[in-house]
């Protein structure tokens, strides 16, 4: 084998470990190597390894700082597969003969692998990056969906289109999950009557496997095949389908795998089935009772609640149920009206319809939301649960979200703390005294990057592939820009602003202190008011008068977000009170020198100190009108009086040294506490090692 077969060889062995998405030296091979390949592949290096031509590869053999910059990729990826001195093994060692098993509905790992919607997703792959960084013994099952969630196209009105292309698995960093025999490994699973067949895919994340469940052959079986290649899409009989596919599928896959579960971690109702198969195989294997089993299956579950919204919560008629899962729940030897109850909020009630969420609650030994002020919420939501309790009395605590602090920091932010910052400070990103260092630097080279990734962004909107507008851009990397990038629903109001155009306008016309605005996000295909949102926004930055102060980019991903936070001043969070579950953006931007604007809602009442950010304090008001005016107000007397101001006051070298101040506060408050090292810590602490019943001390306190 000659030396570019060799580099082939070991760059197509890269391209199937994701560990190199939040490794941006690992990143950076690939575009040396053909930046313009690298682009049109999408970023995929399998794709990109596919369409390599043999004399480029040669040509990048003959380059001795490429070839060592690659090598020393390949010894980072062996080292860090082959170190034993991780947290999870002095921690977590115990769960290496029974994992935590993370069930999530999608993985947001990296734009190739585009099997993810928004948050939900990209909080699941930054769970389990910092579960590999960390070594915790960790599994995750999700579903392939031939065709993932929609790509947004924009028309000249503003309408929003969801188109959708099917995917060739063999396109993706995945492998066919296979039995001993060398064949495809196959499941059987009883829905709607008929035992259908699914089969599987892995993809390594660092040290964590990644099953994918493939639902093809089953969903052609059944009828609906094109429904179920997409990632909530379909019907309430496809998504229950899905979820059935996804909570009991999942275990069988890894009981077949000879997986045993230390623990069951749903993430979200989605998964909620599959503590119930567990219990199912608990009854088969001691010959136990089912109540018994499920009593033993859920010791070990844990589930995490992602919503404040009644209607986020998948709710099933008692029709569906009985027609989809009248086999199943049989072989647990329940009657249908028993099946119902356990997913019912009022047990007995022929109209109170299955709801997943019900069932992860009454199943799971320990549930939580997603940030303080979400439990607080959840408690109220889901007291009808517990009606002999108190709202502070209910089970379900918190553990915040966090981000992969590595995963969305910038390399130019990389590089400078690797100057200011210890030499151990990557293992060490979720340990408080790490981030005091970011006093040691300089205001002067902080702002000098900063100005420099704000740069950066303005450079890739124009040649954004999926751009609103052709003359839809931002022209002034020095002014004060702000971002508003997330999903387009009603209750986080993108447009709160744009309903005072007047007041609007004179922030962005002023040339002594420009003003900008970035817009993305995605409406759900159903939403109607969330498209009307993104009409309305496109509609505004597609004014003559705006352009080059305002712009829209389609096809919100993980790229485009990448691109956002690393490169924008402000990030405005407008959700109304109590609305907002947790919401991570924010922290992405903290990290690469923005400030966040927010309601206190979500993580920002735990993160906000009063000099790290801009806080309004959300209208409680019951009428929305009222409600949202009052909120407009509040935002537009914090940018007038507080943030613009501030902002622009500079010293004779152009550092708006108060600014900085606070952009340092910021990352020194938050940079710890809101990353997912953090958060899979107390995950591990409070919840794993419990579930598993490996804890050395049990005490009677408050699960937050």
């Amino acid at each position: 084998m000659n030396k570019s077969e060799r580099l082939k060889q070991r760059m197509l062995e890269l391209a199937r470990n994701l560990w190199w998405t939040w490794h941006p030296e690992a990143l950076d091979v690939w575009r040396s190597i053909d930046a313009g390949l690298w682009r049109e592949s999408r970023h995929s290096p399998v794709v990109f390894m596919k369409r390599l031509g043999k004399e480029r590869l040669e040509e990048a053999c003959k380059d001795p700082s490429l070839c060592i910059r690659i090598h020393r990729v390949f010894s980072d990826l062996d080292r860090y597969m082959e170190s034993a001195s991780t947290w999870g093994c002095l921690h977590a060692g115990p769960l290496r003969a029974r994992p935590v098993t993370y069930f999530c509905a999608e993985f947001g790992i990296h734009e190739s692998l585009p099997l993810y919607s928004g948050g939900l997703g990209v909080l699941a792959g930054d769970h389990l990056k910092s579960a590999s960084d960390l070594g915790i013994p960790m599994v995750g099952v999700s579903l392939f969906y031939r065709e993932g969630y929609f790509r947004q196209r924009l028309s000249e009105a503003g309408e929003q289109i969801s188109d959708y292309e099917l995917f060739d698995p063999e396109d993706l960093p995945l492998v066919r999950v296979k039995d001993r025999d060398g064949n495809p490994l196959t499941i059987d699973l009883p829905i709607q009557g008929d035992r259908v067949q699914i089969g599987a895919w892995t993809a390594a994340l660092g040290r964590v496997p990644l099953f994918f469940l493939d639902m093809e052959k089953a969903f052609r079986e059944m009828g609906i095949q094109e429904l179920g290649r997409r990632l909530y899409g379909g019907d309430e009989a496809v998504r229950l389908s899905q979820e059935i596919i996804l909570g009991i599928g999942g275990m069988k896959l890894l009981l077949s795998l000879g997986i045993k579960p230390g623990v069951i971690h749903l993430n979200e109702g989605h998964c909620a089935f599959a503590p119930l198969e567990y219990a199912r195989h608990l009854t088969e294997e001691h010959g136990i009772s089912f109540d018994s089993a499920l009593k033993q299956a859920g010791s070990r579950t844990l589930f995490t609640t992602h919503t404040s919204v009644p209607a986020g919560h998948d709710r099933f008629a008692s029709s569906l149920i009985d027609r989809m899962l009248w086999q199943y729940r049989g072989s647990l030897g329940l009657g249908h009206e028993e099946f119902m109850d356990l997913g019912r909020v009022y047990p007995g009630n022929a109209d109170d319809p299955f709801c997943m969420t019900v069932l992860a609650l009454k199943t799971a030994s320990k549930s939580n939301a997603v940030s303080s002020i979400h439990g607080k919420v959840s408690r109220e939501m889901w007291r009808d649960l517990w009606p002999d309790r108190s709202p502070q009395q209910i089970p379900i605590g918190h553990i915040t979200n966090g981000i992969n602090v590595l995963g969305w920091l910038a390399p130019s932010m990389k590089q400078l703390f690797h100057q200011y910052f210890p030499p151990d400070w990557e293992s060490r990103i979720g340990e408080e005294n790490t981030w005091l260092h970011i006093y040691s630097i300089p205001d002067e080279e902080l702002w000098n990057v900063i100005v420099f990734l704000k740069t950066r962004q303005f450079k890739f909107l124009p040649g954004a592939p999926h751009r609103a507008h052709p003359k839809a851009s931002l022209s002034d990397p020095r002014a004060l820009t702000i971002g508003f990038a997330r999903r387009f629903a009603g209750y986080k109001r993108a447009c709160l602003l744009l309903d005072d155009p007047v007041r609007l306008w004179r922030l962005l016309s002023d040339s002594d202190r420009p003003v900008q605005i970035a817009f993305s996000g995605k409406a759900h295909p159903r939403d109607d008011i969330g498209k009307a949102l993104v009409r309305k926004v496109y509609q505004f930055v597609t004014e003559p008068r705006v352009a080059g102060k305002a712009v829209f980019i389609e096809d919100y991903d993980i790229n485009v977000c990448r691109h956002l936070v690393q490169g924008i001043d402000l990030w405005l969070n407008t959700p109304r009170q109590g609305y907002e579950a947790c919401g991570t953006s924010g922290m992405k931007v903290a990290l690469n020198g923005g400030l966040n604007l927010s309601i206190l809602d979500g993580w920002w009442p735990e993160g906000y100190t009063g000099n790290n950010g801009f806080a309004i304090r959300g209208s409680r008001n019951k009428n929305n009108g009222i409600r949202d005016e009052r909120d407009r107000e509040a935002v537009f007397e914090a940018l007038e009086k507080e943030v613009i101001p501030l902002y622009y006051k500079q010293d004779e070298d152009g550092v708006p040294r108060d600014w900085v101040r606070r952009i340092k506060q910021a990352m020194c408050t938050l940079g710890w506490r809101f990353s997912s090292d953090r958060m899979v810590r107390d995950y591990t602490d409070h919840c794993y090692r419990p579930a598993a019943g490996i804890s050395t001390c049990e005490m009677n306190i408050p699960f937050v």
